[in-house]
């Protein structure tokens, strides 16, 4: 231990008794002797208090109250127009997060933070998401502010794909990599960054926005940005949902146009299904959209040269045409030894991801050594 944390015996001791006195720490079982006095492991109190974690997605919203390590005890998902504004979606995430309390397995003890994610650029000294693309009326709302307000705690307010990566880095794939990239595909497009195994937010907080990286294309489409040719624009959900019904509608694609003559409304999802079908103009609308993103994270890949690139999102459940299309990209638009050891594999996290990031994005501020004397006032259980 002393050797891990390059502190003398002296010194780690009197920091364990201290965490043991607030509450976060409890002696454990008796450890291996290497002579001298029997040791006693000491082990951490994930379970003395509790942390929200939520996730505002651009059609839905996720809530999870977790313990201490960011682990789930109860969850919950339902779709939701992020148009009703911030008022009425904090109304409804109070309405989750009171009924998730009542659940038989929610934990009892003490909520003593909140983290959120957002699918908007924020500003994270502040909690204020910043011209969100898929958030009208939400520009400059003070969402930590009001999250603190609404719950009666401390609130952390982060960009959603920058929480994923925390989450990737604290629970997922990337636990041994200290510089990966965390690509979000959903209806729209983030990176979030992790160097030297600190999440890398940038000066304002928006580092690892590739949503706008211009891509080559003969037909460049108009990015909600303004500008045309953003790799949002396509390869992101939108844009094969956009895809999926000039398929359907010019007939290159008869499964698409199947399912619209049935009436069904066509979304990203229905690409993969027609791709898994076999169907030729699908594949290949999947297979584009990857080296799209591929050829992207290519010159990130370079740049930053990082040991692991996760892919989460809706969109990457698509499965290993887009993967695979992403990995041939990504290895003929990056350098050799950028590449060397690189690994690019889906994110394990699911659908989880969201919240346990968010709620690991409030514990790392929570859990810093200079709160201390804040936990020291706190009732947590023994």
């Amino acid at each position: 231990m002393t050797a891990r944390v390059g502190a003398g015996r002296t010194l780690v001791t009197q920091k364990i008794n201290e965490l043991i006195d607030v509450g976060l720490v409890s002696e454990d079982r008796v450890g291996r002797s290497t002579g001298g006095r029997i040791p006693r492991e000491v082990r951490f109190r994930s379970e003395a208090a509790a942390v929200l974690g939520i996730e505002v997605g651009s059609s839905s919203l996720d809530v999870a109250i977790t313990d201490l390590a960011g682990r789930p005890a109860v969850t919950h998902h339902e779709p939701w127009d992020i148009t009703k504004g911030p008022e009425a979606t904090l109304d409804r995430l109070e309405q989750i997060v009171n009924q998730l309390r009542d659940e038989p397995q929610a934990p009892t003890v003490p909520l003593v933070a909140v983290g959120a994610g957002l699918a908007a650029p924020v500003e994270f000294t502040t909690g204020r998401p910043i011209s969100p693309p898929y958030m009208p009326g939400w520009d400059g709302y003070p969402v930590r502010d009001r999250l603190s307000d609404r719950f009666g705690v401390e609130a952390w307010v982060d960009n959603d794909v920058s929480a994923m990566a925390l989450a990737e880095l604290r629970a997922g794939n990337a636990q041994d990599a200290s510089d990966f990239l965390f690509v979000k595909l959903g209806l729209g497009i983030g990176a979030g960054l992790v160097s030297g195994g600190v999440l890398h937010r940038g000066a304002d907080g928006c580092a690892g926005d590739i949503a706008h990286i211009p891509v080559a294309t003969k037909s460049p489409a108009l990015c909600r940005c303004g500008r045309r040719g953003c790799l949002a624009a396509h390869a992101s959900g939108a844009a094969l949902t956009r895809e999926a019904r000039r398929l359907a509608d010019s007939g290159e694609s008869p499964y698409l146009a199947a399912l619209a003559a049935e009436g069904t409304t066509l979304e990203a999802a229905h690409v993969t299904a027609a791709s898994h079908a076999g169907d030729p103009a699908a594949t290949e609308l999947l297979a584009q959209t990857g080296r799209f993103i591929g050829t992207a994270l290519g010159t990130y890949v370079s740049f930053f040269n990082p040991s692991l690139v996760a892919i989460g999102g809706a969109v990457s459940q698509a499965g290993d045409i887009l993967l695979a299309a992403i990995r041939q990209a990504v290895y003929e638009f990056s350098l050799p030894l950028a590449t060397r050891h690189l690994q690019i594999t889906p994110s394990d996290l699911g659908d989880t991801a969201g919240v346990v990031g968010a709620a690991c994005t409030a514990l790392d501020a929570m859990l810093r050594a200079n709160r201390l004397d804040w936990w020291a006032e706190q009732p947590l259980k023994n």
